[in-house]
């Protein structure tokens, strides 16, 4: 570990005791216990705090700044691990021997060589296309390179198995839930169909693929896009030095590496945010893992779930310098504007993933005069608002307020940000899908009707202008 990157881990270490000071250390204990189905919870719009299932990949606690991967604090895991393993520990359930992180690491670069699923990408006006746009349709490509699914006269061995549609079982009177999925074979005979089976699309090898094709998806769309040709990983880089090079095309310094590195960790999974939903639900169909991580990174692209850092960005280069904060901050807040990077639907205490952000924003930004100007006008806009909107309303920072800094202090464009993001977070969708499958049932929500009834139908000739309802 160089001097450099020790005083990284140096300054997670400080968030971390930080936060810890901040915090109790007592759980939710109404969310952190088996579920006997059914259960009773209260359900808001857009099935805001509605219980689907249950899950031990991940934890987040908003009242008390909590993020927990597999039992493990997301400080302990920025300061000590890395990517590849933190992928291999929501994926699996425990984090990997040395033999193990070897094999992975080898099998990540192996899928990482992508060739014709770059060569079809290519074959479209990449470089006249919004970055998650080009993404989403090379995840559907990587789909046609490694799998038969779409191709004429193919036949899953899973809807050969499947003697019923689950979502024509009834479902409108309460469901109760079962052990298993409603399927009429066991998981057993599943799981030997398609173990380590790509053809399938739904074993761990469509995951691992996956985790490793979608930055070489985004080293291509950056790269085409000014005009260069996409390169491949190198052997000798990480995870995180690899995406950073197929991006820039430079190697990164040891610095930037580990810091990439943490930034994907802290992104890796975050609870039943849309797009993971977005991708448990797809893959609840039992459609396949590459549909299933398209309709993630097709939610990720909404406005209100990723692309909130690209926007911070914007915010602080028209705020001009740390002089304007305030006048800025008091204008906005008197038109009860939105402040971008700042609060969160489910953190009523300081997002820890903006905790270790901060420090490494600040630390990057040394040797970089325009990222120095940016962090300074960010340092004291988080001033305004923490001791005002942070007392009244429990508002602080949230993870996209620094990881702009962050990845612009690398030479990174600010429309890659959210791809960066759902880079990390396919390792997070993967995994959920694939416990969420286990015992899998399809989702089907219900909605109220509150419309009319007994309405006559009248002829087309007979219709009067309708009314708007």
């Amino acid at each position: 570990m160089s001097k450099e990157t020790k005083e990284i881990t140096e300054l997670i270490l400080k968030a971390k005791a930080k936060a810890l000071k901040e915090t109790s250390s007592e759980a939710e204990p109404e969310l952190t216990r088996p579920i006997k189905w059914p259960t009773d919870c209260i359900v808001g719009p857009g099935l805001e705090g509605a219980i689907a299932c249950e899950t031990k990949i991940g934890y987040v606690n908003g009242s008390k700044g909590w993020l927990i991967y597999r039992g493990y604090n997301i400080f302990d895991l920025c300061a000590y691990s890395t990517f590849e393993e933190v992928s291999y520990l929501l994926l699996h359930g425990y984090l990997p021997n040395e033999k193990q992180l070897e094999g992975f690491k080898k099998k990540m670069l192996l899928f990482s060589h992508i060739p014709n699923t770059k060569r079809l990408l290519m074959g479209f006006p990449i470089e006249n296309m919004k970055p998650m746009a080009a993404l989403r349709m090379g995840t559907n490509l990587m789909r046609q390179e490694f799998t038969d699914v779409d191709k004429y006269g193919y036949l899953s061995n899973i809807a050969n198995i499947i003697s019923a549609d689950e979502d024509s079982i009834p479902m409108e009177t309460e469901p109760m839930g079962e052990e298993h999925a409603i399927y009429e074979f066991k998981r057993k005979q599943l799981e030997n169909k398609i173990k380590d089976d790509l053809k399938h699309a739904i074993g761990f090898d469509s995951c691992y693929h996956l985790l490793a094709g979608v930055p070489s998806l985004t080293g291509v769309v950056a790269r085409i896009r000014d005009g260069h040709l996409p390169l491949e990983p190198k052997s000798e880089l990480s995870y995180a030095g690899n995406l950073i090079y197929m991006i820039t095309g430079r190697e990164p310094t040891s610095v930037e590496e580990r810091v990439m590195d943490i930034a994907l960790i802290l992104h890796a999974d975050h609870g039943m945010n849309a797009s993971t939903f977005a991708s448990m639900v797809v893959a609840s169909t039992l459609a396949d893992l590459y549909l299933s991580v398209g309709a993630g990174i097709a939610a990720l692209n909404g406005p209100l779930h990723g692309g909130a850092n690209e926007k911070v960005i914007e915010v602080l280069k028209d705020i001009g310098s740390v002089n304007n904060v305030k006048p800025w901050f008091d204008k906005v807040r008197a038109k009860k504007g939105k402040i971008m990077g700042f609060g969160h639907r489910v953190y009523k205490a300081y997002d820890p993933r903006a905790r270790v952000l901060g420090p490494l924003a600040k630390y990057l930004s040394k040797g970089n005069p325009e990222a120095k100007k940016l962090f300074a006008t960010a340092n004291a806009l988080e001033k305004e608002v923490v001791s005002t909107l942070g007392k009244e309303k429990r508002i602080f920072p949230n993870v996209d307020f620094y990881s702009g800094i962050v990845y612009s202090s690398m030479g990174i464009a600010p429309d890659l940000f959210t791809p960066i993001f759902a880079v990390s977070r396919v390792a997070g969708w993967t995994a959920r899908v694939q416990e969420y499958l286990r015992n899998n049932r399809i989702f089907r929500p219900r909605a109220m009707y509150v419309g009319p009834f007994d309405k006559e139908y009248v002829p087309v000739k007979q219709r009067r202008a309708a009314k708007k309802s």
